[in-house]
């Protein structure tokens, strides 16, 4: 067995498990539908197979390299972060003044479709992610081993865990959906994950995180 490859499995489960933004935008669409909660996994999947990919090319080291593209990356994705948490407060809002999940009369498959894009945004914009995984996967190549076979196995690696993760996490929520729906537990959730991403948002636009 390949120690470094266990090794690095373990810790790559340990990233992609961490409650964070994602997280709370997959489980915030799956408390609204199954498929939709998927649909966010999957983009959430996505998202990271783009940073996996940039580390392996290389591309993540210009984010470390010039400081305007980090930071331009940075602000996009804060306000995309703090755009969800403004939404998930006003949902909240509604569920409580009118009963309204800010999900009634929409189409499923419209529905999906933007669950998807949510969780490909979410993850795909978070600033920090590139240079994590630039720093992260040299680590883990042997020396004198052909560093691009070895770093694509890695990234493969960690596509395949947010593949199991995500749409695992949506699965549970909505099979504790009949518990997780009532009227007060709902509320509870919208706003808690409303808080936790503004907050995440505010954070992420109002000054670097690598410090």
């Amino acid at each position: 067995m390949d120690a470094q490859l266990i090794a690095f499995t373990g810790v790559a489960a340990g990233m992609v498990a961490l409650p964070g933004a994602d997280f709370t935008v997959v489980v915030r669409n799956a408390l609204a539908s199954r498929w939709a909660g998927v649909a966010t996994a999957l983009g959430v999947a996505g998202g990271l197979l783009v940073h996996t990919a940039l580390a392996v090319a290389g591309l993540a080291a210009v984010l470390v390299t010039v400081p305007v593209l980090f930071r331009t990356v940075q602000l996009l994705g804060g306000a995309y972060v703090l755009h969800l948490g403004i939404s998930a407060l006003y949902a909240a809002r509604r569920r409580t003044t009118d009963g309204a999940d800010g999900t009634a009369g929409e189409p499923a498959g419209r529905g999906t479709v933007r669950a998807l894009r949510q969780g490909f945004r979410t993850n795909a914009l978070k600033p920090k992610a590139p240079v994590l995984f630039l720093s992260l996967l040299p680590q883990f190549v042997p020396d004198g081993q052909p560093p691009l076979p070895r770093t694509l196995l890695l990234a493969t690696i960690v596509a395949l865990l947010a593949l199991v993760w995500f749409p695992a996490v949506a699965l549970l929520v909505d099979r504790m959906g009949r518990w997780l729906r009532r009227p007060r537990t709902a509320r509870a959730i919208e706003g808690g994950s409303g808080a936790a991403l503004t907050a995440l948002g505010l954070v992420l636009v109002s000054g670097p995180l690598l410090h």
